[in-house]
């Protein structure tokens, strides 16, 4: 297969059907969604998306450095051309390395009259002329909104000068974005008349779904119907290939609740190794680590309840029936509910539960049919669901950008080396900090 037959099987194909023939030169597109859900995934495919069609294309990462934003490129593009076995690969390699430039800028680094006087360069001494500009971290808050307005301003004249789309990221937050939105939500709301193309990433079930929040004038806005691999914002399809892309740590999340124990285990593992973190709470509950906890509100709570009488048979125990143990298991469900891959550290009971309040983790986790792995303290092995039992395993790796890190309070030192370990053969050795 070559390049022109894999663009035309590109998401964004469908994409610009919804939108009536795409974002158009000098318009802004803005990709929604909360941390972690594929925002610079869908960027890079934007990208890639042009540069396989010899077009030159402008990244700037606000945030994340060179390495990071060449790293997204190389994977997606190695598993894109692996999947539809494309032909030419290392051609089409070496014609986007010439096309693409990526300019990396520091939050403080970054400012309108930079990236002015660096495409100016890019301009003057490659010879690049962008089709596409993209802009992935941007700062949507925190400043005034005068200020961000002549920004986007400055962005889309930029844009228009070169005739190039422009395409942004933006971070929203769950407790300001109703389930399924219709219409463009915080943190962007009063840019929306600067806003062409809206675009909202959703997580559903094991897959993302793009929702078009935003579609130029058009008063009645289409359902893409689009559903997406959760790393790679590729189409899904029966053929897709299952062999997972090689992410940086840095593209990962974990999602976990910041208990003492496995929890706090995971979630220093996932700092050390520079992988973002999520930890599900509510208010009163005390937390072992701060970074990156997320205190559900009731109704998103809600969002997790199951039937007490369901939960009892399905981990053949009781419960204690309070408010504050039923929380938990509420949020244990945002954990899983969009995680790729569950790990669990405990005890494998006879009866083919795992022990503990975070055995319900590897229950939801079969439920759903997401592959759980985990990690026995008294077998001192690692253990995955296969079929209706528990098969002994070789040492598992982390291959979903989402995945859940839970497991018992009572951290054995066998324990904690599989949660050090597991992150060590997934990610390599720990970085070393650039001082």
């Amino acid at each position: 297969m070559y390049r022109k037959e894999v663009n035309a099987q590109s998401p964004l194909r469908i994409l610009e059907r919804s939108i009536h023939g795409g974002l158009g030169r000098g318009n802004l597109g803005v990709v929604m969604a909360r941390a972690g859900v594929g925002k610079t995934a869908f960027l890079v495919q934007v990208g890639l998306d042009d540069l396989m069609r010899e077009r030159d294309v402008l990244h700037i990462g606000i945030g994340k450095n060179l390495e990071h934003t060449q790293s997204w490129y190389d994977a997606l593009f190695d598993d894109l051309a692996r999947d539809v076995g494309l032909e030419d690969k290392e051609q089409v390699k070496a014609s986007i390395a010439k096309r693409r430039v990526i300019q990396a800028f520091t939050e403080r680094e970054f400012s309108i009259e930079k990236v002015e006087k660096a495409v100016t360069l890019y301009s003057q001494h490659l010879e690049m002329s962008p089709a596409a500009i993209l802009v992935d971290g941007y700062e949507w808050e925190g400043r005034s909104v005068v200020k961000i307005a002549a920004d986007l301003g400055a962005l889309r004249a930029m844009a228009a000068r070169m005739n190039a789309e422009l395409w942004m990221t933006a971070q929203t937050h769950r407790e300001l974005v109703p389930h399924h939105p219709t219409k463009i939500p915080e943190p962007c709301v009063p840019y929306a008349e600067l806003i062409d193309v809206a675009v909202y990433l959703e997580p559903h079930g094991h897959l993302v779904s793009v929702r078009l929040l935003k579609d130029h004038d058009n008063p009645k806005i289409e359902e893409t119907h689009l559903e997406l691999e959760p790393d790679t914002m590729q189409l899904v399809t029966d053929a897709a290939a299952v062999t997972p892309a090689k992410l940086p740590p840095s593209a990962h999340t974990l999602l976990s609740g910041a208990a003492n124990g496995a929890e706090a285990e995971f979630g220093a593992m996932a700092e050390q190794w520079g992988l973002s973190e999520i930890n599900f709470s509510f208010v009163g509950r005390t937390t072992a680590r701060e970074r990156g906890v997320v205190e559900l509100t009731d109704a998103e709570l809600k969002q997790g309840e199951v039937n007490s009488a369901y939960i009892e048979a399905q981990l053949h125990r009781q419960f204690p029936n309070t408010p504050t143990f039923r929380k938990m298991l509420q949020t244990i469900w945002h954990q899983v509910v969009t995680s790729g891959q569950v790990f669990v550290v405990g005890l494998i009971q006879e009866d083919g539960t795992v022990r503990g309040g975070t055995g319900w983790a590897a229950e939801l986790g079969r439920h759903f049919g997401k592959p759980v792995h985990v990690f026995d303290q008294e077998k001192k092995g690692w253990f995955t669901w296969e079929g209706n039992e528990w098969k002994s395993e070789p040492a598992p790796t982390i291959s979903r950008s989402r995945f859940t890190g839970t497991g018992t309070r009572f951290l054995s030192d066998e324990g904690r080396a599989a949660v050090r370990e597991l992150f060590e053969r997934s990610f390599g050795p720990v970085p070393t900090k650039k001082h």
